[in-house]
């Protein structure tokens, strides 16, 4: 049969002006996953639409949609065309499995949670002409899967074609994220076997892998294992974490070893009673720029992560964060106003309290304020929140914050990251409109490896014997 499979892009993904690098980041894994159960005797194709046009001229069998929050509108668009013209539409993601009945307004199927089990099964079934309008997994496991179909990426339109995912979901459970309603009626997080992760990863060309995992080091022993073989492998490569797995003693200095040079870290807030009311607990008690202090002693650079809008955050939090962000020589950071996904605890106790202002998912992108917030307007959040990103990656704050750092390498490696992310914007917008981005692959390369260099454990435990600060120290 001919299947098409389509991952829509998200509404902020499609800018008039410069379309920024963060979208041409990853290939559709997920989908490519999928592909990979399909028949050798099937015709498949990928369409990624930050990448490249969707053309709707054609009448595949099965159409394939994958949906997040600010795609789905657009996702449903798609469906309700194809489904028009004659194709069997079966859609799935993190909204299909928010809200399910919404969805089945537009599709014949729907796949809840993780695929897993349930894919194989609802393919089973429509070849047979059975199909089911819904599936959901039952048997949560990454072992054995067969190998994602990577010849239907079209690595050239990607700045990171070799992403991975080695582990799926995470360990804990704050009231803001999708994760508990994605994979409920299962396990909310489990690995890969290590020696599958290991072949996989060998297969990959070129230097430079971006785990995609929600929380990379969440699962000790098996990260343990996974850095002792990718030792000697050299590579480099990103992924992420939380700030309490990278105080753990070793583990994140066996990552580096590895070859890690990048980690995303979900600060979040500086405020304990924030973390507290999120259910944040693995921030708690944790001293934020101890664990700083200790990925940049390894040679790793720290992508943090911020939140604003809680309900303690005043108009002071937009300078307050920015500063402590430079002060700690946060290469770069990544903001966000917080916002209350469907299916969420957070979404669900703001429903209750009348704080939810619309259903326009269009604009639940973390850049609009879509809920009532307590101790700042909307307006004055969304002016913060934009005024944050211009005044941490002005070239004032970039050389301040880089100049925190007492070694000249580390000092070029973080002005030219950062730099390079977000001052050359019209550059990247010529770069994947010509298809030429992946020519930049080994420059991200080198400013990762270049300066990367791993201290002795003792060297980066100097400081792990100091007692744990509150987060907002």
């Amino acid at each position: 049969m001919k299947v098409k499979m389509i991952l829509p892009a998200l509404t902020e993904a499609k800018s008039p002006l410069f379309r920024p690098i963060k979208y041409s980041l990853f290939p559709p894994l997920g989908l490519c996953t999928l592909a990979a159960y399909l028949s050798p005797d099937d015709e498949v194709s990928v369409t990624d639409e930050h990448v490249e046009e969707l053309k709707l001229d054609d009448h595949p069998d099965l159409v394939v949609i994958q949906a997040y929050i600010t795609s789905a509108f657009r996702s449903y668009k798609i469906a309700d065309h194809y489904r028009r013209n004659g194709s069997y539409v079966v859609m799935g993601g993190l909204h299909v499995t928010s809200l399910p009945e919404e969805a089945l307004e537009h599709a014949d199927t729907i796949i809840l949670g993780p695929a897993g089990d349930a894919w194989p099964r609802f393919l089973s079934d429509f070849r047979a002409r059975r199909a089911e309008k819904k599936y959901v997994s039952t048997i949560r496991t990454l072992e054995g899967k067969p190998p994602i179909r990577r010849d239907l990426i079209k690595r050239e339109r990607y700045l990171c074609p070799n992403s991975i995912v080695v582990s799926r979901g995470c360990p804990h459970r704050c009231d803001f994220c999708y994760k508990e309603a994605f994979y409920a009626g299962g396990k909310s997080f489990y690995t890969q076997l290590v020696d599958e992760a290991l072949a996989e990863i060998d297969k990959l060309p070129g230097k430079h892998i971006y785990f995609l995992d929600d929380h990379l080091l969440g699962n000790e022993r098996f990260a343990n294992a996974l850095f002792d073989g990718m030792v000697g492998m050299g590579r480099v490569f990103q992924g992420a974490s939380t700030v309490q797995a990278l105080l753990k003693p070793g583990l994140l200095e066996k990552a580096a070893r590895a070859g890690m040079r990048s980690v995303f870290v979900g600060f979040e807030t500086l405020d304990p009673h924030n973390l507290n009311e999120h259910d944040k607990k693995q921030n708690l008690n944790r001293d934020y720029s101890e664990a700083i202090r200790r990925v940049h002693s390894c040679g790793v650079m720290v992508n943090g992560s911020f939140v604003f809008g809680m309900d303690n955050d005043d108009e002071n939090v937009f300078d307050r964060t920015v500063e402590w962000a430079v002060q700690n020589s946060i290469e770069t950071a990544t903001f966000h106003i917080m916002t209350p996904y469907p299916s969420t605890e957070l979404y669900k106790r703001m429903l209750a309290d009348n704080r939810i202002l619309h259903s326009n998912w269009d604009l639940y992108d973390t850049r609009h304020v879509v809920y009532k917030p307590e101790k700042i307007c909307a307006a004055a959040l969304e002016r913060g929140y934009w005024r944050a990103y211009k005044d941490f990656y002005s070239w004032a704050c970039m050389l301040r914050s880089a100049a925190q750092k007492d070694d000249l390498h580390a000092q070029l490696r973080h002005i030219s990251y950062a730099g390079g992310w977000k001052k050359f914007e019209p550059i990247w917008d010529l770069l994947i409109r010509t298809r030429q981005v992946t020519r930049m692959l080994p420059m991200l390369e080198t400013v990762l490896a270049a300066y990367g260099r791993f201290h002795s454990q003792k060297d980066a435990g100097k400081t792990t014997n100091h007692r744990i600060a509150p987060a907002s120290s």
